[in-house]
């Protein structure tokens, strides 16, 4: 009997800002792993995750939103983020939307197409038109950008094609060991994940400047042995963000903590108990120190 040849990659998935990259990678992976919001430039960090079967594994890799004008060092820093992926990528996933085709990123599209990896462009929500003759010139605009590129209509929220993803990114996967423990689900840390679930809170319920300027970090993790105990510090640039976001006698925080406390214990599969506090990092998003203690390097 021919012993079937393990693979294993690389497979990151880049695109604009809200084209449905966490949306993708939760559902490849059929656990969530990115937090998802309608708002634009949710995903801070490269999100990993690992995709284990009998012969294959395949790390995932979400990434920020490449952002075409930086604002602050903060942005600049999520940039250098897409950047790294195209270094390590075996295979490349670019996804952009529907109606987006026409204007794609000048950077992505060069970066792209210099690749010299597998490229699979997966063109996102389809499912918002009715209309086939605009989804086929959209894959015909596509086909134009990306000569080497596959592309592939899909609806990461509904499901559909999502099915085709999987295979042929195995049918791509280079011959190699896997990189990690077969039972092994993401390099990140518990830590990790209970940020994101906070900040993804605070993303739903504050609008404007409020959501952009926090930063969580989860001080303490403690393991007991019915419950985890968790203290987390959300950081905000400005005391009058520091007031809007506790909210009248602490109404709006409790909000966030109930609802993360909920989310987290589904995640661990445990009781939890979660003090959130808030503090003030003045400018915190623009000081290269901050970003480096809050985990912006790639270095």
């Amino acid at each position: 009997m021919t012993e079937v040849p393990f693979k294993s990659g690389f497979v990151n998935i880049i695109g604009k800002p809200n084209v449905g990259k966490s949306t993708l990678i939760n559902l490849l992976m059929g656990e969530k792993l990115s937090i998802v919001t309608s708002k634009a430039q949710t995903t801070r960090h490269r999100i990993f995750g690992i995709w284990n079967d009998a012969n294959v594994q395949i790390i995932f890799s979400d990434t920020p939103g490449i952002i075409q004008k930086p604002a602050y060092e903060l942005q600049e820093k999520m940039n250098e983020f897409v950047k790294d992926s195209f270094h390590d990528a075996d295979i490349l996933l670019y996804l952009t939307e529907l109606g987006d085709e026409k204007n794609p990123s000048e950077y992505l599209l060069n970066k792209i197409n210099s690749s010299k990896v597998p490229i699979l462009v997966l063109l996102n929500k389809v499912d918002n038109s009715k209309d086939s003759e605009q989804i086929s010139q959209a894959v015909g605009i596509l086909h134009e950008q990306f000569p080497n590129a596959e592309i592939l209509p899909i609806s990461a929220l509904h499901g559909l094609n999502t099915d085709l993803i999987l295979p042929k990114i195995i049918s791509l996967l280079p011959e190699s060991p896997p990189y990690y423990d077969k039972d092994q689900f993401t390099t990140l840390s518990e830590r990790f994940f209970v940020n994101e679930c906070i900040r993804e809170k605070i993303l739903l319920h504050y609008k404007k400047e409020i959501p952009y300027s926090v930063e969580v970090v989860t001080e303490s993790f403690k393991e007991e042995d019915n419950m985890i105990r968790i203290e987390s510090v959300i950081y905000v640039e400005r005391e009058t963000q520091k007031g809007i976001l506790i909210g009248h006698k602490g109404e709006k925080i409790q909000k966030v903590g109930i609802e993360a406390r909920l989310d987290l214990e589904k995640f661990f599969d445990s009781r939890i108990f979660l003090n959130l506090f808030v503090k003030v990092k003045k400018d915190w998003r623009s000081n290269d120190k901050d970003l480096k203690a809050f985990g912006y390097s790639n270095s």
